[in-house]
């Protein structure tokens, strides 16, 4: 069996409007995926780092990882830079979690028109 190593797993996904029902929906579905996708369990989550686009301030996405049982694990928002042209109503999360997964067997998780941020990944 492969040694679990501290990995970086990378997703987005966009709002419909800035709203705080939406950024928590938005939020918590991103996370399960990620979750899921990679076979993480909740213990294995060291921390998570969310940014949303400077359009998006109704809500905090640390607050809806907190309702999904978050709460014991470090996590932190802030905001993306301003970039003109870029894709507006976005949240973006950056999880560190043990796996045994190596780098390229990670599957990042891009949803709600955000694949477009990467289209080099194929899902």
């Amino acid at each position: 069996m492969t040694e679990a190593r501290v990995r970086g797993i990378r997703g987005a996904s966009r709002c419909a409007r800035d709203s705080e029902e939406e950024i928590y929906e938005v939020t918590q579905e991103l996370v399960c995926a990620l979750l899921e996708r990679n076979g993480i369990e909740h213990d294995d989550v060291v921390s998570i780092l969310f940014t949303t686009t400077p359009d998006l301030t109704a809500g905090f996405p640390a607050t809806a990882a907190r309702g999904i049982g978050f709460g014991d694990v470090a996590l932190l928002c802030a905001s993306e830079i301003a970039v003109p042209g870029a894709m507006p109503l976005t949240v973006r999360v950056l999880m560190h979690a043990y796996t045994s997964r190596s780098r390229a067997e990670i599957r990042h998780v891009y949803l709600r028109d955000a694949q477009s941020l990467r289209d080099d990944i194929v899902e």
